[in-house]
């Protein structure tokens, strides 16, 4: 099978090379225990809005961290990706690939419509501390089977009141408050919606 990180790379790098955004900037972090997450920073042509995508997360399918013997081509892949207006924010890169290595860090399993709450300011100075994943706009990346197409999906950056709505009333619940409220998500110094 080919390097599944490159392929995404690749993938990504066509994605937003169609859309007139190329050559990110790059970043990586790396936390103890886990492989590196890089993370790419495509400017829209017009400069307003930002796209951060991760490439690390799905160097492995997602399973159950309890499974003694993981398996390491069937179960599901995925990326995540944030768009912000505005310049970098301090720290958000970090807070991204934290959200990228939830998988194998905490053995969890993005999905579109999951709540990852990080418990604290995605970065300096943000009123925001979860992401509420949902579908992006990058299509699936095929792998060669049996490995399951990776899925890149979009983390928006929620507040703590936000993020106990989602949990009270789920995710479509809080998206179509946004669309109500009018609320961008992209705005990073938005105010949080307030659903009734």
């Amino acid at each position: 099978m080919p390097d599944v990180l490159s392929t995404v790379r690749a993938h990504v790098l066509d994605h937003f090379t169609a859309a007139g955004a190329a050559d990110p900037d790059e970043a990586s972090v790396t936390f103890l225990g886990t492989d590196r997450m890089v993370i790419l920073r495509f400017a829209d042509p017009g400069g307003e809005v930002a796209h951060y995508v991760s490439i690390g997360c799905s160097a492995h399918p997602m399973g159950d961290p309890a499974v003694l013997m993981a398996d390491p081509l069937h179960g599901p892949r995925a990326e995540v990706t944030v768009s912000l207006r505005g310049p970098a924010p301090t720290g958000l890169a970090r807070s991204l690939a934290v959200l990228a290595a939830t998988p194998a860090v905490e053995g969890l399993v993005l999905e579109a419509d999951a709540l990852i709450d990080l418990e604290t300011p995605l970065w300096q100075g943000a009123p925001f501390t979860a992401f509420l994943l949902g579908r992006s706009d990058i299509g699936d990346v095929d792998l060669p089977e049996p490995a399951s197409a990776v899925t890149v999906l979009a983390a928006v950056p929620i507040t703590a009141t936000e993020a106990a709505w989602v949990r009270l009333k789920g995710a479509e619940a809080m998206r179509d408050a946004w669309t109500q409220d009018g609320v961008d998500v992209t705005d990073p110094r938005r105010r949080a919606a307030s659903p009734a």
